[in-house]
């Protein structure tokens, strides 16, 4: 017993003893905690599954056992990954006593990818719980195997088999069918992505060159669709489609792929007249978002490489600095795919590729071939050089442009921009700013917020588009210095995430074309020169209202034509007129009313609804806007999340670039889609 000092009375101490440990025995750890094996129970965490299954016909095939892989998505939300490679094991388990088939579907920790006497040399596996956790978080599961001339069968209901593995008749192939459904109970998004799953298996054809991977879409209420992937190319195929609506400096695409003490290095790369760079790095056909020491070595080789070439050849001055390594990726397309027996991964989701000696292979191999492919494409590369010391002057200009504009007391927030109301709490974790469009909204923003964690950026009229901009460029812009100096976090290589004032920053524009249009301006220049900001998950887009819907007393808001539809059918009655603007002239107006006019008004539209469309921020007065776009317990906010850089790198790309062609190609292709478009 024990003595509760506020009140004096004596408590029971809760039982804690060996009764209290909970032991989480085969599976079900994974059902019980899902998200630490794959991620989440979103749709990330769904396709996870996918993955999962297709890494080990992957594996088959960089082992070369496996010439094909099939994935098909099947009707009630079954999937079906196929591949020809040997065939997982069915004999039994010494250790086990169960087949070993049904040892690698139900338990953690089992494949053939351990130790010296595994079944690979290279794998994407690291710790041998992918194929088991897709059976457990599974509602069903069917492993066929094709080997030594039989076909066997096994099934699976969360985890659990429902029959022993059992020969089902002759078989001719070799191979492994997994056909499985995710279980509706673990996870909160069932409907799969097809253009996610073809980006992620187009990926894995071009990392696997020779591999053929086909996809089929065989679900009910959808179109069938047969997608087929081979590359013979391998990542210089990869590197020629990431630059295809780009000019390049070097048409020949550089290409390397050398062994060295059982690891295999393979690095693609190609220049184009870009300001950003795509640097894409993989382990064992895993992306490592995050790189790590192959990309490390790419890095120091590729800087060290072009300097010295360039001081040999005369194309960089006496009087010049070295290139730096910023210099040197403006522009830049590459790939590093590295195949290692021992792959030592940070963390579960192999973000980031640890081994030490990786670095030192990438740096030999990458370095020496480079300048041999510059001595042998002397014009090639002088365009490259020509790139690099273009980059280095506007380096150059904006450091002196930085050292003027951003100075250190502006960043610490003693000069902050005029325009800005900021908040009155110091901590960043509880602030957020708003960057909002025009004088107008900001005026009813600054009026409506919340003034203890609520600041507020109006900016006027449309950014630069930085896609088409240099940073010495950018910084001679008004409202960009101002955006930068109110974060506070300094930009680009200098960018500091631990400095950023607010930890929410919101976009927050009119639901029309411009306020469209402003909004992704806003969204290429966080995605090219904020970018650890939208990773970090740190922006917002605002969501207000189209539309105000009144009958009487009652007034209701709706963010979408369908929503309204529902909002005018739950009010009922008769709609009366749809008010496109509703100015503050009229307004006072209604005020000046005598009583008695205003009581007739009442009653003759007591059952009408009336519907206000607004077009902009600016028509909201200060408690509308605080209502519907700005009191956290009323919003709707969307957090910006950059799943597939690459894909997002391409498409600002296209729609901010300078080539037209694609983007009108774009605009022709989705045109059907658009809704309420303002003209």
């Amino acid at each position: 017993m024990a003595k509760d000092n506020s009140t004096g009375k004596k408590i029971e101490k809760s039982a804690y003893g060996a009764d209290q440990i909970t032991v989480l025995e085969g599976l079900e750890p994974v059902r019980k905690r899902p998200g630490m094996y794959i991620g989440s129970t979103s749709a990330t965490g769904l396709h996870h599954l996918i993955w999962e299954v297709v890494d080990n016909g992957i594996d088959e095939a960089m082992a070369g056992f496996a010439t094909e892989i099939g994935v098909t998505l099947l009707p009630d939300g079954m999937v079906e990954v196929t591949d020809n490679g040997r065939g997982i094991p069915v004999d039994k388990h010494k250790v086990t006593g169960l087949s070993a088939l049904e040892t690698v579907l139900t338990k953690l920790h089992a494949g053939g990818k351990f130790g010296e006497g595994g079944g690979y040399k290279v794998s994407g596996g690291l710790h041998g719980v992918g194929v088991s956790v897709v059976n457990a978080l599974s509602e069903y599961l069917k492993a066929e195997v094709h080997r030594e001339g039989k076909s066997w069968v096994q099934e699976y209901k969360k985890g659990k088999p429902t029959k022993k593995v059992k020969p089902v008749g002759p078989s001719k192939k070799t191979g492994t069918i997994i056909t499985f459904k995710p279980d509706p109970t673990i996870f909160t998004e069932l409907e799969f992505n097809w253009g996610k799953i073809l980006d992620r298996l187009r990926q894995q054809a071009y990392l696997t060159k020779g591999v053929t991977i086909r996809a089929s879409d065989r679900r009910t209420g959808h179109r069938e669709k047969d997608y087929k992937f081979h590359f013979e190319g391998g990542i210089k195929s990869y590197i020629k489609a990431l630059n295809r609506d780009e000019t390049v400096k070097n048409e020949t695409v550089f290409y390397v792929e050398k062994e060295v003490n059982s690891s295999k290095v393979e690095v693609a790369l190609q220049y184009n007249d870009q300001f950003n760079e795509t640097v894409m790095a993989f382990a064992n056909n895993i992306n490592n978002p995050e790189g790590g020491t192959h990309l490390i070595g790419f890095r120091t080789a590729l800087t060290r490489t072009l300097n010295s070439y360039a001081r040999n050849h005369n194309l960089l001055k006496e009087k010049e600095e070295n290139l730096t390594g910023d210099d040197v990726r403006e522009g830049l397309t590459a790939i590093i795919s590295v195949k290692l027996t021992d792959p030592q991964f940070e963390g579960q989701t192999k973000s980031k590729l640890g081994n030490a000696e990786m670095k030192t292979y990438v740096e030999q191999v990458f370095g020496d071939a480079f300048l041999i492919f510059l001595e042998e494409h002397p014009k090639e590369a002088e365009a490259i050089i020509g790139k690099c010391v273009l980059s280095a002057q506007a380096r150059i200009a904006a450091r002196t442009a930085r050292a003027t504009i951003l100075r250190k007391g502006a960043l610490d927030g003693m000069t902050l921009p005029g325009k800005l109301a900021d908040c009155s709490s110091r901590h960043p974790e509880e602030c957020e700013l708003y960057i909002v469009e025009g004088d107008s909204a900001g005026g009813s923003a600054k009026q409506g917020r919340d003034r203890k964690f609520q600041a507020i950026l109006p900016l006027r009229g449309k950014i630069l588009n930085v896609e088409r901009a240099r940073l010495d460029k950018m910084l001679a812009n008004n409202e960009i210095k101002n955006l930068v100096i109110a974060l506070g976090t300094n930009i680009d290589e200098q960018f500091d995430l631990s400095k950023l004032r607010y930890h929410r920053v919101i976009i927050m524009t009119d639901a029309d074309v411009d306020g469209a249009h402003i909004r992704t301006l806003l969204l290429t220049l966080f995605f090219r020169h904020f970018n650890p900001l939208v990773s970090n998950g740190n922006l917002y887009i605002a969501q207000p209202p189209l539309y105000q819907i009144k009958k009487g007393a009652s007034i209701k808001y709706a963010y979408s034509d369908e929503e309204k539809e529902k909002v005018i059918k739950e009010m009922g009655g008769e709609v009366m007129e749809i008010e496109e603007k509703e100015t503050e002239e009229a307004e006072e107006e209604e005020e000046a009313e005598n009583a008695k006019e205003k009581e007739e008004i009442k009653k003759k539209t007591a059952n009408r609804i009336t519907i206000q469309r607004y077009k902009g921020l600016g028509e909201m007065n200060p408690t509308q806007l605080w209502e519907t776009t700005m009191n956290p317990e009323q919003r709707i906010i969307k957090q910006v999340t950059v799943e597939d850089a690459a894909a997002a790198d391409r498409i600002f790309d296209m729609l901010m670039g300078d080539d037209v062609a694609p983007r009108k190609h774009f605009i022709q292709t989705h045109a059907k889609k658009v809704e309420n478009l303002d003209i």
